[in-house]
């Protein structure tokens, strides 16, 4: 089991917001594990940060799967011990109008955007409990504050995601356990004022700063 540096785990990893999180704290000391489906890109993902100086691991895991999602943790924290950061930064962002929109499509949507947050937070709550220490961050979206029809799975998910946020926060607050989302009112894009890279630093102000429980990036 590793000791000293603090671990970070990141489920959604990718060259968007996943990987600028990692990159961001893992220059400031932390052990990153990343989470996706492809444990090709996962190598490409690892790669890219070890270059930059940060250790960095990979760990297979489905977002659409608690399943997979379970004995990911439980083979992260085998291997590292206890998580003192998760970052949930799954979601599925397809298109699509409320009236076009089967219920069995709306319930895959929600398994990826809310129900598997929650289910990864329950994989690190034992051991942050027990420490009276830890960090929970969500990425959010501008459409759990203005829902779009167009996007209605995704607006449906941000908002019960940001709601999923505060409820956590308000139960957990007390035990040490600081939960929050970072709202991107906008498309995420290399060298806009989107960029991923500017918005992994409003993460990292949360982690440090521990006292608004939404950022909104706008």
């Amino acid at each position: 089991m590793y000791i000293n540096k603090k671990l970070i785990v990141i489920v959604g990893a990718g060259r968007g917001v996943g990987n600028n999180v990692a990159k961001k704290f893992g220059k400031n000391d932390f052990r990153v594990v990343l989470i996706a489906r492809n444990q090709d890109s996962l190598n490409e993902y690892v790669q890219e940060l070890s270059v930059e100086g940060i250790e960095a691991h990979a760990q297979v895991g489905d977002a659409s799967s608690t399943e997979s999602l379970t004995k990911a943790f439980e083979q992260i924290t085998e291997k590292y011990g206890t998580i003192d950061v998760l970052v949930y930064n799954a979601a599925i962002l397809q298109a699509g109008q409320p009236t076009s929109l089967k219920s069995e499509t709306l319930m895959g949507h929600y398994q990826v955007d809310v129900a598997s947050a929650l289910h990864c937070v329950q994989q690190v709550l034992p051991n942050q409990l027990a420490q009276k220490e830890g960090t929970i961050l969500f990425t959010g979206g501008g459409f759990a504050l203005y829902p779009v029809a167009e996007f209605t799975a995704v607006s449906v998910g941000k908002a019960a995601l940001r709601a999923l946020a505060f409820t956590l926060a308000e139960e957990l607050g007390n035990e040490g356990i600081f939960v929050g989302t970072v709202t991107i009112m906008g498309t995420v894009a290399p060298n806009t004022h989107f960029d991923p890279e500017l918005i992994a630093e409003k993460y990292w102000e949360m982690y440090k700063n521990r006292k608004e429980h939404e950022i909104v990036y706008k």
